[in-house]
């Protein structure tokens, strides 16, 4: 899921008599995470993206996009820039101004001096149209020339110009417009749909904050179903032509999202469903299904496991995101064991069955332990350990601390950091704080040790009646 390239693009700016300005690194990278050290930027806070793009299935290669960014200077800036992959871009222009100049270095950065500099703690916009190729790493070509984005650590920079990081969150919006015939699926609400020209236009908005790997869209000759929650939130699930179609799958979205809602509060956004695809043409390494917020996306079927999985993460990763990458487990530990959870739910005994099993699998596995849940290290930001060790890990924990403390806790954490950020170590403290324990040497030997558990740790409460 993870390429590197690197390139330099001056001629654009060249071509088109736009003075182009050496920026040093520090205006160039943001430094905000020690595993992706050139993503994002920390003198401006996004808060909202306006990603307006056509696309023709008739030429895969080629997507126009036009998107403005509107943030908050942190500082005084006299210069910034944005992330993006790729393309040729056309302009620039920050308050509606023409920027200065505009350049790119790296493999993704869009540098920008302003007409004139941007004052500290000043709301401002920055326009970019721009036309190309979008980049493979999270733009993926269907079979029938149709379109979806789907990656993580990254996406976003294969087919709009962001701050992105996962701790810039900001609300989203996306105009879409394509052939007659093809429709567009987004995060969030559906918008106005209009034709003009032989062409479609689709709307969608996501009014809560969402970290740029977040975002999505798929082109498609969709089938699109509907429902709501009780609550008439809307469940809008869209197929590709060439994937299965599942009613009763379908419809058990809603028992699962009002299963979790009893286990992690109450469903945190405002529309929900998902966006099946096909195989794409350029398929990445790794599983197509993703936590796309709001609306995941899955490849070729939807069943109850991987719905579980996706839609947990609608609590744990979408709505309380990662501080930075070494925080994974924050999303991926807690998605794995709501589908121990569910399988729970359907009578099984987590004890004797998922635990004894997976110990019995990997006690003497030394490569098993050797990852640490917490900042596992760059290249391994999403590793197997944050799914099987990390779910061991939190069924300990909830045996160590009871079930009310450990519900308690989880339901604490999805309310306190909605809509936000948050890493791990956070989480420890709070799983003390609720339950009244030292878990110090609990979270060392799981979350951050590299070896088999002390007994302990491995047996507490009830998992002290199994073998050892």
């Amino acid at each position: 899921m993870r390429t590197r390239r690197t390139a330099t693009a001056l001629a654009i700016a060249t071509a088109l008599g736009v003075a182009v300005t050496a920026l040093p690194a520090s205006a160039a990278t943001g430094g905000i995470d020690p595993y992706f050290p050139d993503d994002g930027n920390s003198g401006y806070d996004v808060g909202h993206y306006d990603v307006r793009i056509a696309y023709d299935p008739a030429r895969t290669d080629h997507l126009d996009g036009d998107t403005t960014v509107t943030a908050r200077a942190t500082r005084t800036l006299d210069r910034l820039s944005l992330d993006l992959k790729g393309f040729t871009v056309a302009s620039v222009s920050v308050n509606g101004a023409p920027a200065r100049s505009f350049s790119r270095s790296g493999e993704h950065k869009l540098n920008i001096v302003p007409a004139r500099p941007l004052a500290g703690g000043a709301t401002f916009t920055v326009r970019v149209k721009y036309a190309g190729t979008p980049d493979a790493e999270g733009w993926h070509t269907l079979a029938d020339g149709g379109a979806n984005v789907t990656g993580e650590p990254h996406s976003a920079t294969s087919w709009y110009p962001s701050n992105d990081h996962p701790s810039d969150k900001a609300t989203f919006a996306l105009t879409a417009t394509v052939p007659d015939g093809w429709t567009a699926i987004g995060n969030g609400r559906p918008g106005p749909t209009t034709t003009a020209n032989g062409t479609t236009t689709f709307r969608w908005n996501e009014d809560r904050p969402m970290a740029t790997y977040l975002s999505t869209v798929a082109i498609d000759r969709f089938t699109v179903h509907r429902a709501q929650l009780p609550d008439g939130t809307p469940i809008i699930t869209a197929y590709s032509p060439d994937v299965t179609i599942d009613p009763a799958a379908e419809a058990e979205q809603q028992d699962i999202l009002a299963f979790l809602a009893s286990k992690f509060g109450p469903y945190p956004f405002s529309s929900a469903g998902a966006i099946v695809v096909g195989m794409p043409t350029n398929p990445r390494p790794g599983p197509l299904d993703l936590e796309t917020q709001s609306r995941p996306t899955y490849s070729g079927a939807i069943f109850d496991s991987s719905v579980v999985h996706e839609n947990a993460h609608q609590w744990f990763g979408d709505s309380v995101s990662f501080t930075d990458w070494r925080d994974g487990c924050i999303a991926e530990c807690f998605a794995q064991y709501a589908n121990q959870l569910w399988e729970e739910h359907k009578g099984g005994n987590l004890d004797t069955g998922f635990y004894a099993a997976m110990l019995a699998d990997n006690k003497d596995n030394p490569s098993f332990w050797s990852t640490r849940l917490y900042d596992p290290g760059a290249g391994k930001e999403l590793a197997a350990a944050l799914y099987f060790k990390g779910s061991l890990m939190l069924h300990a924990l909830r045996r160590t601390v009871g079930d009310d403390a450990f519900f308690t806790t989880l339901r604490r954490w999805t309310t306190d950091h909605a809509y936000g950020n948050a890493s791990f170590p956070q989480f420890e403290v709070l799983a003390a704080q609720v339950s009244g324990q030292d878990l110090k040497g609990f979270f060392d030997a799981w979350a951050h040790g590299t070896t088999l558990p002390a007994k302990q740790y491995l047996y507490p409460g009830t998992l002290a009646t199994l073998p050892q």
